[in-house]
């Protein structure tokens, strides 16, 4: 068999790949937690219905991951990024989520997510040259033991 790399490719190669990757990790989790993929995603609007921001996450086995925050300027400092943030983790806890994890870049949102109980747990130097990436999560096996 003769291989080559390849740069094209299309949205259902992109999908087997990515099929593939979850039937191996599938062989290698609990049985328990097999098949636990949910999209969790929570949005700010206005009076008028217009969305202003919101998280796009889910929970992925025994944790739920942030991919995405955002919040328009007008509504920043306003305690809807907080609020958010307590709907998700309403979920993870009631979905008996371990723990929360969430990346942001120095430049972004650090104080934000410590202020809202998460610690760092792992950081890259030099991104874009001058910045920091940050690796954070927030541990909520305390809090699984109440539900």
């Amino acid at each position: 068999m003769k291989l080559h790399i390849s740069k094209e490719w299309n949205q259902k190669e992109k999908q087997y790949i990515d099929d593939q990757l979850y039937l191996f990790n599938l062989q290698h989790f609990p049985k328990d937690l097999g098949g636990r993929y949910e999209e969790v995603n929570v949005l700010v609007k206005d009076e008028n219905g217009a969305l202003r921001g919101g998280i796009l996450s889910a929970v992925c086995w025994n944790w739920l991951e942030i991919y995405t925050i955002f919040l328009d300027e007008d509504s920043r400092r306003s305690g809807y990024g907080t609020k958010l943030l307590s709907e998700v983790e309403k979920v993870a806890v009631e979905k008996k989520c371990d723990f929360i994890k969430v990346d942001t870049l120095s430049f972004q949102a650090l104080d934000f997510y410590k202020k809202n109980g998460f610690q760092v747990f792992g950081s890259l130097k030099g991104v874009g040259r001058d910045f920091e990436h940050y690796y954070l999560k927030k541990d909520l096996n305390s809090q699984n033991l109440s539900v």
